[in-house]
């Protein structure tokens, strides 16, 4: 059994399948997963650049203040939102 020792030792997979016969194979060191359990404080995040067509932004942030929301807070919930929908589909 290999153990992988670094985030970066792990391929990106084309289907299910293949995930599976490489997990049979490794097995992430115990100081990983130690990682990958503890919950962020909320402070950890990266700035990104996202260019918008303004009439779509006007509409989020009209539709976001109906909320009584940050338009950029709302975003990021969809897109988590949507990342945990794709992730379902996919197994």
């Amino acid at each position: 059994m290999e153990i992988i020792t670094n985030w970066d030792q792990i391929p990106s997979f084309r289907s299910l399948e293949e995930e599976r016969s490489y997990w049979l194979s490794h097995q992430l060191e115990a100081r990983l997963i130690q990682q990958a359990s503890v919950k962020s404080t909320g402070n950890e995040s990266t700035t990104i650049t996202l260019r918008m067509d303004p009439r779509m932004l006007a509409r989020l942030k009209r539709l976001a203040g109906q909320r009584y929301l940050n338009y950029q807070s709302m975003l990021k919930q969809w897109v988590a939102e949507r990342l945990e929908k794709e992730l379902e589909n996919r197994g």
